[in-house]
């Protein structure tokens, strides 16, 4: 084997976390992935989260629809799921918001009976659904995962204001010590108050109203190095991602991710549902990356993160940042042409107040608008970008007829999940785009130049994206498990 053929095999070996003979022995091709089952659980918020345990066989799936609880589904054959049972959390709290398994232990992230209040996790048996443990976190408790050596279950907590913006707690991650009988420290982002300014430079946004540095932080979504000694987290609304020591216990960095240009050919997008179709073009306008999920693939040492830049919006009762461009008054020198303004053109998309208003009067010389409408690759050390799918993945949706017009005045088909995994010898990226009920699957062996490979038609709003591998899966084939939320669907595709 020579040397370029070894340096990708690496990458996919930190990928699985495992040794040479511990790889995939087989062929698989990651463009065969089919549908192999449709289940519905329910109606909208009925999917949205699920964790598999290779132990049990069993398939775990957040549930929010009117009751609050976890289904259970048996996946010894996953081309035909069976409902087995659920497990309650209305004791627990208001609503339980992600779920993952190590070890025959399913951790659940539940959130206050009132959100502003803090959380709790709830460890369960995944045998009988007994309680091993529960405990404390942050408010609002979004994302929760496992370190891979199973000794630590981290969550990232969103802390969201209540709808007048009185009461705003801060965002924070929960480090839970499974080795220590589930010790609980709670971590937020004071000590970065004073970098501030600094921060803000780089494209980082803190602009919720009367709020401290440390309450505007919102974690949403981790990811945790393979050596289970990092993570990192997105913090979305701020744009930006934050590096996390375990052990210490630690925010090491910060890494603003700075804003998209979509004044370039290989960047146009359509900004309107009024102009009679996807109709793309260059704009002048800037978008914020604003990552939903985040996932690592380690290359050479180097550990890459994959984001899926969906964009958030504070839109709250007592507080709205989201202006059409139409309602705003744009500098006439910064922006000449005034049909810009019109519904055709720019005039539909809603953009931040936020950013933009440079010189400090009373119009805008910048728009920046909400999410990046692609997946991005960044430097794990150095917040570094690089590699963005541009405006790929629109044009993929819009070449399979499935891109919807009616939200290109908002995110477009908004990337919210990304997982990574091993399929074959080929390390694979997948990006689930809420707007388009789709999956986008690439190769990813080389991270700084990723590979489209195809487009799997999902359900209704897809949220969840679980890769299940063939050394752990039922059927001995490698697995997507994909779980919508607006239409409470779990899909299951196979290699073929």
């Amino acid at each position: 084997m020579n040397l370029k053929q070894l340096l990708p095999l690496m990458a996919i070996l930190t990928l699985a976390a495992c040794n040479p003979s511990d790889l995939p022995n087989n062929n698989e091709d990651a463009s065969t992935f089919n549908l192999i089952n449709t289940t519905t659980i329910g109606g909208e918020g009925a999917a949205e989260i699920s964790a598999f345990d290779p132990i049990t066989k069993k398939l775990f799936v957040v549930t929010n629809t009117g009751v609050t609880q976890i289904d259970v589904l048996d996946l010894n054959n996953p081309a035909a799921p069976v409902s087995i049972g659920t497990i309650d959390i209305s004791p627990y709290g208001g609503g339980v918001n992600s779920v993952s398994v190590h070890d025959g232990k399913l951790a659940a992230a539940i959130e206050g009976f009132v959100k502003t209040d803090n959380g709790k996790v709830v460890v369960f048996k995944t045998t009988d659904y007994s309680v091993v443990k529960q405990v404390t976190v942050g408010a609002l408790p979004d994302m929760i995962t496992y370190t891979h050596d199973g000794k630590y279950i981290l969550t990232a907590n969103e802390g969201e204001p209540n709808d007048s913006y009185t009461i705003d707690p801060l965002g924070t991650v929960s480090i839970i010590a499974v080795w220590n009988n589930y010790a609980v420290n709670t971590i937020d982002f004071s000590s970065y108050a004073d970098q501030e300014a600094v921060l803000k430079t780089k494209g980082l946004r803190k602009f919720g109203p009367g709020a401290s540095f440390a309450q505007d932080m919102e974690p949403e979504y981790l990811t945790v190095s393979h050596d289970s000694k990092t993570a990192w987290v997105t913090l979305q609304e701020n744009n930006a991602i934050a590096k996390i020591d375990i052990s210490s216990k630690t925010i090491t960095k910060i890494f603003p991710l700075g804003f998209k240009n979509y004044n370039t050919e290989a960047t146009k997008i359509d900004p309107s549902d009024k102009d009679g179709g996807p109709l793309q073009n260059v704009w002048p306008l800037k978008g914020m990356y604003q990552p939903d999920a985040i996932a690592v693939l380690e290359d050479r040492g180097s550990p890459f993160l994959f984001t899926a830049n969906e964009g958030d919006v504070r839109e709250w009762p007592a507080y709205a940042e989201n202006k059409r461009i139409k309602d705003l008054t744009l500098d006439a020198v910064a922006f000449p042409d005034a049909t810009l303004k019109q519904d055709a053109k720019l005039g539909r998309l809603n953009v931040t107040n936020t950013l933009g208003n440079t010189d400090g009067d009373s119009d805008y010389d910048e728009l920046y608008s909400f999410g990046a409408r692609s997946f991005s690759v960044w430097n794990g050390q150095s917040g570094n970008l690089v590699f963005d799918s541009k405006n790929e993945l629109e044009n993929k949706c819009i070449a399979a007829g499935i891109y919807d017009d009616g939200r290109s005045d908002d995110k477009g088909v908004e990337p919210e999940g990304i997982t990574l995994g091993v399929v074959g010898r080929k390390a694979i990226a997948f990006v689930g785009m809420e707007r388009a009920d789709a999956v986008a699957i690439y190769d990813v062996t080389n991270p700084t130049h990723p590979k489209f490979i195809k487009l799997l038609a999902a359900g209704d709003g897809p949220e969840g994206l679980l890769f299940i591998p063939s050394t752990q899966s039922p059927s001995g084939k490698s697995l997507l498990v994909v779980s919508s939320e607006n239409d409470g669907t779990i899909k299951v595709y196979q290699v073929n």
